[in-house]
């Protein structure tokens, strides 16, 4: 049984007669005739009743006229899923992201990704830079929003999405919390806190910190930029966090710019080999988003 099959089933019972029927397929009827008798026929069921002035369903065509209707509907939505598929309009992806992202890139790239792509389902996961990559490369993730520059070498592109810049996260009790801006070099006696060394973040700093003159005073790392601002607030240290970090910057807790700019980079990351169009379609969201 084919499709075409049922689809000829369906008009013929809607038109009740042959010569309609064809015209509404747009085929000469003698197709139409041969392959009414051929479903007939391999169902073991007559399907009309022949006259002069046109066909009725028999009680098996009766009976199963919805099913081919629903069935052909079905297959229609087939097709549309294959095609909304091929093109990233449909599907699962899979993001990762960088803590950072949560402060505001993120929300912005979901709102206007849902918006465009709404069968799309979204699968959030928080982890580093270096994480990322490489779920990336063993296809566990499907795109990813990563601080720049990698670490390691991975088998993604890459292209830069939200550039900033890092500023000085002070307790309020400290002096340098009422400052407009501060060398980083006058926080060379102050304990710093780090987040943990597989994040991008904590090379930046120490590079940072040894351009300005000083190796930085660890008193503490942390995995999360949320952790590091929570530490920060206790008292424990200074920390360099993106400016993007200001929306979500504990009571207690004040950010300084840096007299001179640290520029630090967010990304969007894509495997460099069988990119899908869903990350591909978010990819190119994100670039649009600058």
């Amino acid at each position: 049984m084919e499709l075409r099959q049922l689809r000829y089933f369906v008009t013929l019972a809607e038109t009740g007669n042959f010569h309609r029927a064809a015209e509404r397929l747009n085929i000469s009827q003698p197709p139409l005739t041969v392959a009414i008798r051929k479903l007939e026929a391999e169902l073991g069921a007559t399907l009309f009743d022949r006259g002069s002035r046109g066909v009725t369903l028999t009680p098996a065509g009766r009976s199963s006229l919805e099913i081919a209707r629903a069935t052909l509907a079905q297959a229609d939505r087939f097709r549309e899923a294959v095609r909304e598929g091929a093109v990233g309009e449909r599907g699962r992806l899979r993001v990762g992201f960088v803590g950072s992202a949560t402060f505001e890139l993120l929300p912005r790239l979901i709102t206007e990704y849902r918006r465009r792509y709404p069968a799309v389902e979204l699968v959030l996961e928080e982890a580093t830079s270096t994480e990322i990559t490489r779920k990336l490369a063993a296809t566990e993730l499907d795109v990813g929003l990563v601080r720049l520059p990698l670490l390691h070498i991975a088998a993604v592109d890459t292209r830069v999405i939200d550039p900033d810049e890092l500023h000085a996260a002070i307790p309020d009790g400290s002096p340098f919390a009422s400052a407009d801006s501060v060398e980083l070099s006058a926080l060379a006696q102050q304990p710093f806190i780090l987040q943990s060394r597989i994040s991008v973040l904590h090379s930046i700093t120490l590079t940072a910190c040894q351009k300005a003159g000083f190796m930085p005073i660890v008193a503490q790392e942390a995995a999360q930029l949320s952790a590091v601002l929570a530490l920060v607030r206790s008292g424990l240290g200074v920390a360099l966090v993106p400016s993007r970090a200001a929306r979500s910057v504990p009571q207690g807790v004040r950010l300084v710019r840096l007299a001179q700019q640290v520029p630090v980079l967010t990304g969007v990351a894509l495997p460099r080999e069988r990119a899908s169009p869903l990350a591909r379609n978010f990819a190119a969201i994100a670039s649009d988003s600058q």
